[in-house]
């Protein structure tokens, strides 16, 4: 199978986890980048800027040269990526099967265009030839799209995982951007209370000014006894899957999104209230159950590795294409 994957040259996390995922399936020949992107190829940031990391041959990648594209995906929901799919899109074929990955903040379909900018060339496009397939990541749990939409939250790549020291040092942590009002209600709460205002766990933080950067970010969360994580912008965090990656024991708000074969509450994670009002209460009570913690932390790591790494999250992919009858 030949994809062409229409990208940006800038960290995205649905479309780095998604590049991943389908080159170890399908091998690194399959895929042709346009544009070529070096962060693809080259480590050229730190973690989390290089999720999409392959270290395919440099050569090769520019040489690759397919005679015939099976499968078109447009694989980001930002400007530059709509506007460099308008400038290659007639020299398509028309009947090639078209994928969007809307991996935006926003639930609406293409929402963060509309904040971004290039909604105007989406919709545009849309008339002249739709998309067959779009995978929404805000698939928000009460709304209910058109039958060629799917789900598809993030995951994560366990070959991104460095080597952990499980040795707790740190009670309660909450590592974290004021992007939502919940996350200030949480910094309120826990402000004087566990190891919190010696850890770093407090408000006004700016995510270039984070202490803990790369992998070294990895490898505190992993030391962290409770890791909360409370919604963002959007309901999908990072933090969420990272905290199953790491085999560590986290407490969060339940996401308003659809997520296929989702994690269990008090199984794989425990859920706090929507309004975060029994959040002290339940730090309180798993700080002092670490047998119960560990449990769950395995649990949920081994949930991940069945149903959540970018390797499912490419087969789900390829599922949804095969069931809808694209490709021969």
């Amino acid at each position: 199978m030949n994809i062409l994957y229409i990208n940006r040259n800038k960290s995205d996390y649905i479309q780095d986890f998604t590049y991943t995922g389908l080159c170890k399936l399908l091998g690194d020949k399959s895929l042709y980048e346009s544009p070529w992107n070096s962060k693809f190829h080259f480590n050229l940031k730190p973690y989390p800027k290089n999720i999409g990391l392959r270290k395919s041959q440099f050569f090769s990648s520019l040489l690759k040269n397919p005679k015939s594209i099976d499968l078109v995906i447009v694989a980001s929901c930002h400007p530059d990526v709509i506007s460099h799919y308008e400038k290659i899109f007639d020299s398509m074929p028309k009947d090639t099967p078209r994928i969007f990955l809307d991996g935006g903040d926003w639930p609406e379909i293409a929402g963060d265009l509309d904040r971004l900018g290039g909604k105007e060339i989406f919709n545009r496009l849309q008339k002249k030839r739709a998309f067959d397939l779009i995978f929404k990541r805000e698939y928000l749990l009460e709304d209910q799209h058109p039958e060629n939409v799917h789900e598809y939250p993030m995951c994560f790549n366990l070959d991104l995982v460095p080597e952990l020291d499980h040795d707790k040092k740190y009670d309660v942590s909450f590592w974290a951007v004021e992007s939502d009002p919940l996350r200030s209600k949480a910094f309120q709460m826990l402000s004087g209370k566990f190891d919190c205002d010696d850890n770093g766990t407090h408000g006004s933080q700016i995510m270039s000014k984070y202490k803990r950067k790369g992998s070294f970010y990895l490898q505190e969360l992993a030391r962290c006894n409770i890791v909360l994580n409370i919604r963002g912008a959007g309901w999908d965090t990072l933090r969420f899957w990272e905290v199953f990656a790491l085999n560590t024991f986290m407490i969060s708000t339940k996401p308003g999104i659809r997520i296929p074969n989702n994690f269990v509450d008090k199984e794989h994670v425990i859920y706090c209230d929507d309004d975060i009002s029994n959040l002290v209460d339940l730090c309180e009570y798993y700080l002092a159950k670490p047998e119960e913690r560990q449990k769950i932390a395995s649990q949920g790591y081994e949930h991940l590795k069945k149903y959540h790494t970018d390797i499912k999250r490419a087969e789900f992919l390829l599922e949804k294409v095969e069931k809808h009858g694209l490709l021969e």
